[in-house]
């Protein structure tokens, strides 16, 4: 789940808790094949049926709904399983190719699951270990180790938490399921969301911040011109008056950043990029032909500033994928789209024609090459 959807969650957990409600929380653990979504993505069902979020494209959710309803009744968690590729079951000719498996919980107010979502409010980075065999057992992990719970077993504990570390530390951290010996555990991540930094808050500016907030990231908007930086055009954003003469002071981009240079003006694109070039970004972007990234290059080396070939290697000049795009959305969309593709590496081509899973890591390569 991406940290809109996340914030949607927290807020009817918060509305469902202050009104007295009972409810459930519905989290995929499973998928094989193919699926509309994926590990970690969940569902919050009242007593009433109603939900909020979605496990699918609409098709799971009614009868997700009446499971969630005997759970909340009973107090006890199931885990049950979806084979969308049986139309004898479904009758709905959904033409999927896949199976989930769906573990459902009565929302309760436990000391782990306050501290969850305390985490989630906050967008640490931090695993929650749930045993998806016989008695929940739960425990919450973070960089340096178990931060809460414990599973029933000493063993299967410590290696739920190295592997729990070991996929916060993943180049691509996800969420899923897991077997340690006869156990099988299901690990959910939660990650801060990543930085979007924008220089230059011109027109073409804003649907990339705009896209880039409902995407999830954290937006940062940063420019010399106060009458620039307002709420109602980026809104969501954070809005940063400063000279690049300040960015060392005012601009605290996190590691892995996506930054992007677009400000319409030779002086100030350089200065963004060599501080881009000189933070620990993933990727820095710089908006117009291949010529002018040149031309700001060789401004900035006769000030004496030559960056070697490990910074230049994150440079994206031109940026965005080939969508033949014109207007300031058509290109946000073309921008963002190269970012989502990188950040989860994927090469951004065409899907069309491509055999293998959309989504499973070890099929990246394949459908990036296709």
């Amino acid at each position: 789940m991406d940290r809109r959807e996340t914030e949607r969650l927290l807020d009817v957990i918060r509305q469902s808790r202050a009104a007295g409600e009972q409810a459930a929380l519905a989290t995929v653990v499973r998928v094989k094949g193919s699926a509309y979504r994926r590990e970690g993505t969940r569902m919050f069902v009242r007593a009433n049926g109603t939900y909020e979020c979605a496990l699918s494209g609409g098709c799971l959710e009614p009868t997700v709904a009446e499971a969630a309803a005997r759970v909340i009744a009973t107090g006890v968690p199931v885990i049950v399983s979806y084979d969308l590729a049986d139309d004898s079951v479904w009758g709905l000719g959904l033409g999927c190719s896949g199976a989930v498996d769906i573990r459902i919980e009565r929302l309760e107010d436990d000391p782990i699951t306050r501290m969850w979502w305390t985490i989630l409010e906050r967008g640490d980075a931090a695993v929650l270990v749930t045993s998806l065999s016989g008695a929940s057992a739960r425990m919450i992990v973070g960089d340096s180790g178990r931060i809460a719970g414990g599973l029933s077993d000493a063993f299967v504990e410590q290696e739920a938490v190295e592997r729990a570390r070991g996929r916060l530390h993943a180049p691509y951290a996800t969420s899923g399921s897991e077997s340690v010996g006869s156990t099988d555990l299901f690990f959910e991540i939660t990650m801060p969301p990543p930085d979007l930094v924008i220089f230059g808050a011109g027109y073409d500016a804003a649907p990339v911040a705009r896209m880039g907030w409902t995407l999830g990231f954290a937006v940062t908007v940063v420019d010399v011109r106060d009458a620039f930086l307002t709420p109602d055009r980026f809104p969501g954003a954070t809005l940063v008056s400063a000279h690049f003469s300040q960015f060392l002071h005012h601009v605290k981009p996190r590691a892995g950043a996506f930054m992007l240079v677009m400000n319409h003006h030779v002086e100030r694109d350089q200065e963004s990029l060599r501080f881009s070039l000189e933070s620990d970004a993933a990727y820095v972007g710089v908006l117009g032909p291949r010529s002018r990234y040149e031309k700001l290059l060789a401004g900035l080396a006769t000030q004496g500033y030559t960056p070697d070939a490990s910074k230049t290697a994150r440079v994206h000049s031109p940026l965005g994928l080939s969508l033949g795009a014109e207007t300031p959305d058509e290109v946000a969309v073309s921008i963002l789209g190269e970012i989502l593709a990188i950040r989860r590496g994927f090469a951004g081509g065409f899907l069309s024609g491509s055999v293998g899973s959309l989504h499973r890591p070890e099929d990246r390569r394949l459908l990036a090459n296709s």
